[in-house]
């Protein structure tokens, strides 16, 4: 079988030279052209393998590297961009494209699949399951998490040992798959008591139905308590954190940053281009895009109302010179940005369609230097939020 893969790598970046030919697997090289400095083009013949009918760092003719990072302290690696499908599978989009996506996804070396059962009102981790039949189970990390309400019920809900217990099998039941690589307590349950959570979280450790255990929007002191618990009745402890972090929403640098540091906590981060606001095509004093989250009246146009403001949309619009100084889109800028904080272990993108994940791909590897760091950061000195009481979780419990 013969392809042409196109290695189109930015030299700046650091990733991508004619040294990378070396990693290539056996082959017969045929033709190498080097076209410039920035480019090369190789044709190649690779032995055709009937359980993956593309080579692991080829994707539809397109080269590429994925990083992966440790998560935490663990053993375990993850890619620097996980897959997420929060309000695309099974709301903004449709079964069909969604599989596209997925697919897509893994194809470009995304291996780390974020879900929740609450998504879609619990239609999102079917989706996802579908997607992902024929996978190899051991190719990718599967993360999904409990909280929100999943049904009318009062025990739908919440941290209650009842509620994680028969959530998870829910959840195993439509991701189609015997455990889950990382489970999260999606927000703080102030009803339940803290004890009974984390026992639960350790029984299905134990159980084989959950690899590893995290949180999502937990506060430092939220955090440590629970580490206090883990330690002193010797459960499995929290390894990962899923909170919003963005270069406009910063809230967990000077608290939750430092402690999961110090305890071997890696995050996960969600809206690192603040729901799309960082990507500057929302421009101040002007309506939304036809078909963009922001009016999306399913879930997306709440959740970004809080950046749609014409301070936050005009301090934007200054980052696209900026990124045009690294050859970047600004989007790709924006997911680099978050990569940069060594605490942080992946950085969780969404999309639509599959053009959408082959641009972000492209921010990984991807080392800015201080003067880029800085000139961002001034650029959105007056509307950067870094209150770490901004991380909240409801009470009463949803």
């Amino acid at each position: 079988m013969c392809w042409v893969i196109r290695l189109e790598r930015n030299l700046s970046h650091g990733c991508g030279t004619a040294s990378d030919l070396h990693r290539l697997p056996p082959v017969t090289l045929f033709f190498l052209s080097i076209l410039n400095c920035w480019q090369i083009v190789v044709v190649i013949a690779y032995e055709y393998n009937s359980t993956r009918a593309v080579a692991p760092w080829v994707s539809e003719g397109y080269g590429w590297n994925m990083e992966h990072r440790r998560l935490g302290s663990t053993g375990m690696y993850v890619s620097e961009l996980t897959y997420g499908n929060w309000i695309t599978h099974g709301s903004q989009v449709e079964a069909d494209a969604a599989t596209k996506c997925v697919r897509a996804a893994l194809d470009l070396g995304i291996t780390t699949l974020d879900t929740a059962d609450v998504y879609a009102g619990t239609k999102a981790e079917s989706v996802l399951g579908k997607a992902l039949k024929g996978v190899k189970r051991e190719s990718y990390e599967l993360f999904t998490k409990v909280y929100w309400p999943t049904g009318t019920g009062k025990n739908d809900r919440g941290l209650s040992r009842k509620h994680i217990m028969e959530s998870c099998n829910a959840s195993l039941k439509r991701l189609k798959t015997d455990y889950v690589d990382l489970y999260q307590a999606h927000r703080f349950d102030y009803e339940t008591p803290l004890e009974e959570t984390l026992g639960a979280f350790d029984d299905l450790i134990r159980s084989g139905k959950v690899l590893y255990i995290g949180f999502s929007e937990w506060n430092a002191e939220q955090i440590a308590a629970a580490l206090k618990i883990q330690d002193a009745k010797g459960y499995y402890r929290f390894i990962s954190s899923q909170p919003q972090y963005s270069m406009l929403w910063r809230v967990i640098e000077s608290q939750v940053v430092p402690l999961s540091d110090k305890e071997g906590i890696g995050q996960i981060v969600w809206s690192p281009i603040a729901q799309g606001v960082l990507t500057g095509k929302y421009l101040p004093g002007k309506k939304a895009p036809a078909g963009s989250r922001a009016t999306d009246k399913k879930g997306g146009a709440n959740m970004i109302s809080k950046f749609m403001t014409e301070p936050v949309l005009t301090a934007a619009q200054k980052l696209i010179p900026i990124a045009k100084k690294v050859d970047l889109t600004p989007a790709q800028l924006a997911i680099a940005w978050v990569l940069q904080n060594p605490n942080v272990s992946s950085a969780i993108i969404g999309a639509t369609k599959p053009a959408q994940i082959k641009e972000n791909v492209k921010a990984t590897g991807v080392k800015l230097d201080k003067s880029i760091m800085a000139e961002i950061d001034a650029a959105l000195a007056n509307v950067v939020e870094k209150d770490p009481a901004k991380t909240v979780s409801p009470k009463p419990r949803a």
